[in-house]
């Protein structure tokens, strides 16, 4: 008994040793083609931080604040420098001289959007890729061409979206008054009435601010910006399959599976009351198209597709332009002064006897100065979404090859120090001229450039304008009496948020 117990420990250590052989030599094997991997070979490839084995990078760009972390390792390495995402070779670009470069004399070049796992995990297809996320061919420029055209149909830069435009700020002037200048949040409020813009075009109609449903919606929308924006999204991109285990990292699935039922109803009730003969909003339109297309088996104009491009349009226009006025107000109150020109330009110029309209912008170039510099200062959208290279290009001396992945560092460009004249500054006069009049300035690339460049934008300057001016022409708005200054510390959700802060709307 005791030789045949011998026995067995003799043959377990054997196996043990083996095992220990075997997986010392595995280690070794997939670090050495861990290092083969990464070693770049290409001439003049931009300089970059060494980074871990099978991680790269991934823990060294910051999760909080990563475009802070990002011009930080420009002052290092350069406007052009490389990190690695598990095995994924990036570019980080940034200053306004190397974005340009890239993004508008290079910008098909960089047109592409790389295969994230991510974006699979959600449910995205070739050709059911939304807007935002589809790759450069044939399903992005088909939805880009139709989404601005639907959109011109229902009022873009026609008068009929303006007055829906103001008609939208009067609700939400309505809304501040009733607090009867006590301290509230204006948060959900102002998410509410632009969203009612872009619902107006999509849905054919507005929600009240009460609405249960829509309310959900808003908070699902802005816990999904928070999901993919955090450390989750990133590691489920490097290794997709730990989506199959539970865990925290699965929320994300769960946000998206409610945000679709709720999309899900509304493109329901559209199929059941639907009229080839009326288009009453984009959903009809994009129904009658793939009714129209229904034979091609290539096209992008499916039911799963217009989920996501809803989806895509209902997050573009609703979380940026209603960011920006947030930080607006936030803005205002931390700089009564500013606040107090802007309320004598409208007073002189527009009175409070009629609604502001786009054609007095010209007539207001300090307001307009003042919104252009909420936009720069606040660094709205940080980067610009991940692009892939679609071929090799040499830029500033750098060689960036075909299949690589292009972060734009867009907060260098906003705050760079060769270009304005108070980066660092909440300076409304970067946009002025000598004579008081609004000048443009070419690294003011709040929407991007390019191929790329948000198609949004045209809407959301109009509404920028109409709300701002509408609210300041009604309201004084002044920090909570006994109230500290609220921080300007603000939150990377895809977007900068800024933090909760309370204000307090005095009608004028």
């Amino acid at each position: 008994m005791n030789m045949e117990f011998l026995q067995n420990v003799q043959s377990l250590l054997q196996l043990f040793n083996s095992t220990g052989v075997i997986a010392v030599f595995l280690s070794v094997f997939v670090l050495l083609f861990d290092f083969m991997k990464r070693r770049i070979v290409w001439d003049r490839y931009p300089p970059g931080p060494r980074g871990l084995p099978f991680l790269g990078n991934m823990f060294q760009t910051g999760i909080r604040k990563p475009h802070l972390r990002a011009t930080e390792l420009s002052k290092k390495f350069g406007k052009l420098y490389s990190l690695q995402f598990g095995w994924e070779n990036v570019v980080v670009v940034n200053g306004f001289d190397a974005v340009k470069e890239l993004l508008i004399k290079k910008s098909e070049e960089c047109a592409d959007r790389p295969h994230l796992p991510f974006n699979d995990i959600l449910g995205y297809t070739e050709n059911n890729e939304g807007i935002i996320f589809a790759r450069y061919g044939r399903s992005w420029k088909e939805q880009r061409r139709f989404i601005l055209s639907t959109f011109r149909n229902f009022g873009l830069g026609k008068k009929s979206l303006e007055d829906k435009i103001t008609e939208e700020a009067g609700f939400l002037c309505t809304e501040f008054q009733m607090q009867k200048g006590r301290p509230f949040d204006t948060h959900y409020i102002i998410n509410n009435a632009v969203s009612n813009v872009i619902c107006s075009m999509i849905f054919g109609d507005r929600f009240h601010y009460e609405d249960e449903k829509f309310l959900e919606l808003l908070h699902l929308l802005e816990e999904r910006l928070r999901e993919t924006s955090g450390f989750w999204a990133q590691a489920l991109n490097q290794i997709p399959w730990a989506i199959h285990f539970p865990g925290p990292h699965r929320k994300v699935i769960k946000v998206q599976c409610k945000i679709e039922e709720l999309l899900s109803v509304f493109i329901k009730q559209h199929k059941e009351t639907y009229d080839p003969s009326e288009k009453r909003d984009f959903i009809d339109a994009f129904l009658a198209k793939i009714e129209k297309v229904k034979d091609d088996p290539h096209t992008s104009f499916t039911e799963r597709n217009l989920m996501f491009t809803t989806l895509d349009l209902f997050l573009a226009g609703t979380e940026t332009t209603s960011t920006t006025l947030r930080w607006a107000l936030l803005f205002m109150i931390l700089y009564p002064d500013i606040q107090c020109k802007v309320h004598e330009e409208i007073d002189r110029v527009i009175g409070k006897g009629r609604n502001p309209s786009s054609g007095d912008r010209v007539n207001l170039p300090y307001t307009d100065a003042v919104i252009h510099e909420i936009q720069r200062y606040g660094e709205i959208v940080p980067f610009t979404p991940p692009r892939r290279m679609i071929q090799d290009v040499d830029i500033m001396g750098h060689f960036i090859p075909k299949g690589t992945i292009i972060l734009v560092n867009l907060s260098s460009v906003l705050k760079d120090e060769t270009v304005w004249e108070k980066p660092h500054e909440f300076y409304p006069e970067n946009f002025l001229d000598n004579n008081g009049k609004f000048v443009k300035c070419d690294a003011f690339l709040a929407f991007s450039a390019g191929h790329r460049i948000c198609l949004g934008e045209q809407l959301a300057r109009l509404e920028l304008f109409i709300f701002f001016t509408t609210l300041m022409q009604h309201f004084t708005f002044c920090i909570p009496d006994g109230e500290p200054k609220p921080s300007t510390d603000a939150s990377f959700m895809i977007t900068l948020v800024p933090p909760p802060f309370k204000i307090c709307a005095k009608l004028r």
